[in-house]
């Protein structure tokens, strides 16, 4: 606080405390606060709100519990958000040391401007581009026959294949730029005496660069994860009819079932999941909140 006070003066700082103490508040604790209310308030007719039957409940988790087809979605959205948080970090890390300790700095600029040309066509605009692209006529493998890698048409959008390329082209920024941030702080006379040690370039990287690029690494899983296991339209757009997403699940109840009740109620059960695996995360990197923030 005093080296805000410090560095942008009595006003200013006083505007930023602000706007972060509505922010926090209007859109999200009070929003949390609303949805935890509703998932113990029972479904029902507006003449019977307010009478003996308006109790609160555990009924609407009850609903998921003896839901076997539910909990299965569940866990499976949980497992395929971690595949998707592991796969972006495995092919995110080269590329932000590329960035950061191999390139040429006044090269970034066009590199990073590249990568977020993608982020100006908005999500549904993109997933429809890759059912396109990942379709059984599509361009991927009328390309893919064409230069003979395969002899006949694959299904890309079968089981979770096509939810998993779509999710990773959506959010795999998300894991690049706080690893690219962590590790550009990295001053390369670390690794370049680490070389001169003789240490091979894997363990270079196991015991100096990631140590130091744990919170930036932490910061991409925990928000690709939460991306992830929150998203919707690519899901809904790139999904087997197999392989259903919890979020589905939750959209369906409140509009199409229109029980905004045991919606919550499972909407409230991923976020408490969601703050589940940051605390994992953080817990297995031994870092701190606020080195996250940082």
């Amino acid at each position: 606080m005093s080296e805000l006070y410090r560095r942008y003066g009595k006003l200013l700082t006083l505007i930023m405390i602000l706007l972060t103490a509505f922010w926090l508040l209007a859109l999200v604790i009070i929003p949390n606060i609303v949805l935890f209310e509703f998932s113990f308030e029972s479904y029902l007719p507006v003449d019977q709100l307010g009478g003996p039957l308006d109790v609160y409940s555990l009924k609407n988790y009850e609903t998921f519990i003896y839901s076997p087809i539910h909990i299965r979605i569940f866990f499976q959205t949980i497992i395929y958000s971690s595949l998707v948080t592991l796969l972006c970090l495995c092919m995110s890390y080269p590329v932000a040391f590329y960035l950061a300790k191999v390139i040429r700095i006044e090269n970034a600029p066009t590199i990073f401007l590249l990568l977020l040309i993608p982020l100006w066509v908005s999500e549904i605009l993109r997933s429809f581009a890759w059912f396109i692209i990942l379709s059984f006529q599509g361009p991927l493998n009328a390309l893919l026959l064409g230069i003979g890698i395969i002899g006949k048409p694959i299904r890309w959008i079968s089981g979770f294949n096509g939810v998993i390329i779509g999710l990773i082209y959506s959010y795999i920024l998300f894991m690049l730029f706080p690893v690219y941030n962590a590790i550009s702080s990295l001053d390369s006379n670390q690794i370049e005496a680490s070389e001169d040690l003789g240490a091979p370039l894997w363990r270079t990287h196991w015991r100096v660069v990631i140590p130091h690029a744990k919170p930036g690494i932490a910061s991409g899983c925990v928000m690709v994860f939460m991306l992830c296991a929150g998203s919707v339209i690519v899901p809904s757009t790139l999904a087997a009819p197999n392989s259903r997403w919890f979020t589905e699940i939750i959209q369906q109840w409140m509009f199409e079932g229109l029980d905004w009740n045991v919606g919550s109620a499972y909407a409230f059960l991923l976020l408490v999941l969601c703050i589940l695996f940051v605390s994992i995360v953080m817990r297995v990197l031994n870092v701190r909140l606020v080195d996250i923030a940082k």
